[in-house]
């Protein structure tokens, strides 16, 4: 029996960091914003942005001093997801380890929950 999906989204320290630094370089935003797109040969990606507001329908979570604005309705799907930030060698990219996803597609760019 599956237990209660933890209705938050996280930012790692890393993750955090980035967005601040992004967001100084960029002069305005109030967080990272989250969401999902219809994408791929699964079903969803997931969409990362800048924040500039908080809407009615958005839903806020702060981690590391950072907020994570994410749209009411894609919330079922993200409720404990966990945004990290990760560099190997020249390369650096968020990452997201997402309790909901059932199956991801070979390439990794899209999943289904």
């Amino acid at each position: 029996m599956e237990g209660p999906r933890v209705q938050t989204v996280t930012l790692t320290e890393s993750a955090a960091g980035q967005v601040r630094r992004q967001l100084v370089q960029r002069g305005q935003g109030v967080g990272l914003r989250l969401g999902l797109k219809q994408a791929g040969c699964s079903g969803f990606a997931y969409q990362v942005d800048f924040a500039d507001g908080v809407g009615p329908e958005d839903l806020v979570f702060e981690s590391h001093g950072v907020q994570v604005v994410v749209a009411r309705e894609h919330l079922p799907m993200l409720a404990g997801v966990e945004v990290d930030f990760v560099r190997q060698g020249l390369n650096e990219s968020f990452q997201f380890r997402n309790p909901n996803v059932k199956d991801e597609c070979g390439c990794g760019e899209s999943f289904t929950v």
